[in-house]
């Protein structure tokens, strides 16, 4: 039996076979975050004594999902899968996605496998979510020691130590591609503007992010103002912070998400916060060249907002009274009547929902276009997609082609229950198209820097479009008007 070792900064960890590949799952990467490290920054791990052990998944983070409470403070770890003989090859480092509030690096969508069984060296890892990485409570009286953008500082962490010792996996330090969707396209977007980062990967991939999604230390009070509302709490209960089972402060985190759009339209969920770790906004650092060379793929869905905008607890507006507010309370209220008929039936050219399509455009869409027009200033090796497909079940549902619905097919999962929602009663031929065109693009631009010869690099806002459908093409799309609608308009940026 051969005796998979690696030997890193931290000590040695021996891996195992599993499926034809090689497989090190659970290293500790930064120390537990609980007692003192509890709502503090990630700390290196202490190196070990001996071989650790990486035979299984570390525990999620704390957090509220699909109706149940799951995972563990000590959540620090990372997974590294590569194949057998692996020698300087290409590294895919994937971060998970959940609106910053859920996600693990070990649910079956993410694991990887496919991309390791088309030669590449795939590694993940978890970071802390919603209240425990990811909620600001420095302002506040009594929680001086508390450090802000605690999560993010895990991901700091993790692409560091992932860099200096991928080499030890059979990894070429040199090659990496970075990739995230939802939140992880966010905290891809946020690396490309981190300064703790710069020089740690060479590509990214960016999958429905939220490039906007980030607040100052005044407008994240918004949110925890709620917090302390659903809690019952007042400013002074917030040193029990440190000291309740963070299970338990969950209750005031599921209160926040859903109040949040009813008394701010149009903010986010509780992200990252400008400070030491994130100094300039990533638009702002991105458009001043603070990932200057990195090659990058970006997208979005057609339809992402029809996740989100629901007629009770949504997540965005779902009304014309909210956008106005929204716009009124930014101090927008002069740009209304552009927005209005660029998105109002009556006057609009733009199909569909008026308020899903807001929703796309205001969260994704338009926001990425951005991140290509300015990381092209820095670099002409910048693609853009979207994926149109609409199967069956997102059709009936009134899914479309919504936010979440490429992973399957970027994954080459099948065997999932969100991959199901998505594809039963689809013929298998439709599914392995899409993998053939999505993984397999993901393949080449990870392996070559290239992600198709049938796509060409993005021109702007008229510009040749990847098109994942039934029939994937290249089309030229011209979002010159959407553009224009929105302007430079900004929202909860003061």
């Amino acid at each position: 039996m051969a005796d998979y070792i690696a030997t890193t900064s931290l000590g040695k960890i021996r891996g195992f076979e599993e499926d034809g590949m090689i497989k090190y799952l659970g290293i500790p990467y930064a120390e537990a975050p609980v007692g003192p490290l509890r709502l503090k920054r990630a700390v290196p791990k202490t190196p070990w004594e001996g071989i650790f052990d990486a035979k299984e998944y570390g525990n999620a983070p704390i957090q509220y999902n699909q109706g149940m409470v799951m995972g563990d403070e000590d959540c620090l770890t990372l997974n590294i899968l590569t194949p057998p003989g692996a020698d300087h090859l290409p590294v895919f480092l994937w971060i998970y996605g959940g609106g910053y509030n859920t996600g693990y690096s070990s649910d079956e969508m993410y694991r990887g496998e496919a991309f390791v069984k088309d030669g590449v060296i795939f590694a993940s890892f978890n970071y802390r979510t919603n209240l425990m990485g990811f909620y600001d409570f420095t302002t506040y009286p009594g929680c001086e020691e508390m450090d802000s953008n605690c999560g993010l500082s895990d991901q700091i962490l993790a692409l560091n130590w992932i860099h200096d010792n991928i080499e030890a996996f059979g990894g070429d330090p040199d090659r990496i591609t970075i990739g995230g969707e939802s939140a992880g396209g966010a905290s891809v977007v946020n690396m490309l503007a981190c300064p703790g980062v710069k020089g740690t990967f060479s590509q990214a991939i960016i999958e429905s992010g939220l490039p906007n999604c980030m607040m100052t230390h005044e407008t994240a009070r918004e949110n925890i103002d709620l917090f302390l509302e659903g809690m019952h709490w007042t400013e002074k209960d917030l040193p029990k912070l440190l000291k309740e089972d963070p299970r338990l402060l969950l209750i005031g985190h599921e209160y926040v998400t859903a109040k949040h759009q009813y008394k701010n339209p149009g903010m986010f969920l509780p992200g990252p916060v400008q400070d030491d770790l994130m100094p300039v906004r990533p638009l702002d650092a991105i458009r001043n060249g603070s990932a200057e060379g990195v090659r990058v793929i970006i997208g979005t869905n057609k339809h992402e907002g029809t996740m989100f905008v629901h007629p009770e607890n949504t997540g965005f507006p779902n009304n014309w009274t909210m956008i106005t507010e929204m716009l009124e309370k930014n101090g927008h209220g002069d740009a209304l009547p552009q927005i209005i008929n660029y998105y109002h039936p009556q006057t609009s050219t733009v199909e569909g929902d008026p308020f899903i399509r807001f929703s796309t455009d205001y969260a994704f869409e338009m926001p990425s276009i951005k991140v290509a027009e300015y990381q092209k200033k820095h670099t002409p090796d910048v693609w853009m997609y979207r994926f149109d497909l609409v199967t069956k079940n997102c059709k009936d549902s009134g899914w479309l082609a919504s936010h979440a619905i490429e992973l399957p097919s970027v994954f080459a999962v099948r065997n999932h229950p969100f991959a199901g929602f998505v594809y039963d009663g689809e013929p298998d031929e439709v599914f392995e198209e899409m993998v053939r065109q999505t993984h397999g693009d993901w393949i080449s631009f990870i392996k070559t820097g290239e992600p198709n010869p049938d796509w060409p690099r993005f021109e702007g806002a008229n510009s040749p479009i990847r098109i994942y459908d039934r029939e994937t093409r290249t089309e030229q799309l011209d979002r010159t008007a959407l553009m224009e609608a929105w302007g430079d308009l900004d929202f909860y940026e003061k």
